[in-house]
C-alpha cells in the first residue's frame, strides 16, 4: 500500500516509502502553470489505504476519512467519516503512508508518528496495542520516508539506513532473515545506501542509491520478481539492472516499477489483468507494459494499477468491479486504459480496497470506486465509476 505523493504542476515529489525524490513531469503542450490555491485549500499529497484515505494540504495540515474502526483516521475515536476531517491541529505534516488499517506520517522535524491497528506491531510503539491518535515512534528526528503494508511498516532514515517492524511471521516481509514479528523499528542489515521503500500486502521492495531493485517477503504469486515462487526473508536483488527509478508494491500480490528510460514493468499476480500485459497470466520476472517510454508516476493497489504520462493523462487497468479504474463502467481491463479524455493529472494513489484517488495540477482532489465506508470523501457511501471531486 503506502501510496503517498506530493504533487506540483511540473514536478512530483514521491514521499511514500522513500526519500523525497524529484520526478520531472513535462508540462502538457500549451498548458500554463496552475495557480496555487493558497494555504488550507487544495491538496498536495494523497494516500488511499484499505477502506480509508488520507491527504495533506499545501498548509501541511493532515486530513483523513473513511473507515475508522480501529482508529486509523487518527481522530481519537472509532467513528467512520464520509468527508475529510482534519487530524488534530498540527500544520507540519510532510510525509504520509496508509496501510490496510494503520497510518504513519512524518513531520517537518523528521519525527515519525503512527496510529490505527497494531495487531502485528506495525505502529512501532512496542507491545502496547492500537492507537486512535498520532503517536510518535521513538524519539528520532531523522526519518525521511515511510511505507505501510498490511501488518508491517518500513522507513528510511537520513543516513540511508532501512528499518522495518510489525508482522514478519508470515513470510519474512521485514527483511530481517527470520519469521519473527517486531514491535519497534529494527534495522535491515547494515547498508547505508537505501533510497526508496514500498510495502505491499505482505511483501516489500526497495531501491538503493545505485538504482538496483531488491524485494523480499511473500512470493506466492511471483511478486518478488525473482523467477520463482519462493518467499525471501532478506532483501534479494531483482535481476542485475541498475536503472530502476520508481516502484509500487500492490496489495493484490503484484509489483510495478519504472526504469530511468521511463518504461514501465510489472510482475506477480495477474488474475484480472493488473499487470497491464493484455492477458491474465502471472509473471515471476519484470515484464514490460507495452512499448511506451513515457511513464512517470505509478501506483499499484489491490488488483488495479494506475499511472500517469508526461502529458498529464491518467491510465488505469486491472480489477474494476466497483468502478475503481474510473472509466465509467465495471469491466476489468488487461491493458492501460485512459481515464476520461482530459489531461491535468499530477498524482494518483490506488487503494487497497477497490478505490482510487488522484490530484490534478490545479490541486483539486478526485476519488472513485468502492465507497461503502465513505473512503471517497464525498459525504455519502455510493460507489462512483468516474472521478468525482472531493
Amino acid at each position: 500500500m503506502s501510496r503517498q505523493i506530493v504533487t506540483g504542476v511540473a514536478t512530483c515529489l514521491t514521499v511514500a516509502g522513500g526519500l523525497l525524490i524529484a520526478v520531472s513531469l513535462p508540462a502538457a503542450v500549451g498548458a500554463a502553470e496552475a495557480p496555487h490555491e493558497g494555504a488550507g485549500s487544495g491538496w498536495s499529497t494523497i494516500s488511499a489505504g484499505g477502506l480509508y484515505t488520507c491527504g495533506v494540504r499545501p498548509d501541511h495540515t493532515l486530513w483523513c476519512w473513511g473507515d475508522n474502526s480501529v482508529g486509523q483516521l487518527g481522530l481519537g475515536d472509532a467513528k467512520t467519516r464520509t468527508s475529510p476531517i482534519q487530524v488534530g491541529v498540527a500544520s507540519d505534516w510532510v510525509g504520509l503512508a496508509t496501510g490496510f488499517d494503520h497510518t504513519c506520517a512524518i513531520r517537518t522535524d523528521h519525527s515519525l508518528w503512527c496510529w490505527g491497528s497494531d495487531r502485528g506491531g506495525q505502529l512501532g510503539l512496542g507491545p502496547t496495542g492500537k492507537r486512535k491518535a498520532p503517536t510518535q515512534v521513538g524519539a528520532g528526528t531523522d526519518w525521511t520516508g515511510v511505507a505501510a503494508g498490511y501488518t508491517h511498516t518500513c522507513g528510511i532514515r537520513s543516513d540511508h539506513t532501512l528499518w522495518c517492524w510489525g508482522g514478519g511471521s508470515f513470510a519474512g516481509q521485514l527483511g530481517l532473515g527470520d519469521l519473527t514479528d517486531r514491535s519497534s523499528p529494527t534495522q535491515v542489515g547494515t547498508r547505508t545506501d537505501w533510497a526508496m521503500v514500498k510495502a505491499g500486502d505482505s511483501h516489500t521492495c526497495a531501491t538503493r542509491t545505485d538504482h538496483t531493485l531488491w524485494c523480499w517477503g511473500y512470493n506466492g504469486q511471483g511478486q518478488l520478481g525473482l523467477g520463482d515462487f519462493t518467499d525471501r526473508s532478506s532483501p534479494t536483488q531483482v535481476g542485475s539492472r541498475t536503472d530502476w527509478a520508481d516502484l509500487s508494491a500492490g496489495d493484490g500480490y503484484h509489483t510495478c516499477a519504472t526504469r530511468t528510460d521511463h518504461t514501465l514493468w510489472c510482475w506477480g499476480h495477474n488474475g484480472v489483468g493488473q499487470l497491464g500485459l493484455g492477458d491474465t497470466t502471472n509473471r515471476t520476472t519484470p515484464s514490460q507494459v507495452g512499448t511506451a517510454s513515457d511513464w512517470y508516476g505509478l501506483s499499484a493497489g489491490h488488483k488495479q494499477t494506475c499511472a500517469t504520462r508526461p502529458d498529464h493523462s491518467l491510465w488505469c487497468w486491472g480489477l474494476n468491479n466497483s468502478g475503481q479504474l474510473g472509466v465509467g463502467d465495471t469491466t476489468d481491463r488487461t491493458v492501460p486504459t485512459q481515464v476520461g479524455l482530459g489531461v491535468g493529472w499530477a498524482a494518483v494513489s490506488a487503494g487497497g480496497s477497490l478505490h482510487t484517488c488522484a490530484i490534478r495540477s490545479d490541486h483539486t482532489l478526485w476519488c472513485w470506486g468502492y465507497n461503502a465506508q465513505g473512503q471517497l470523501g464525498l459525504g455519502d457511501r455510493d460507489n462512483r465509476t468516474v472521478p468525482a471531486r472531493v
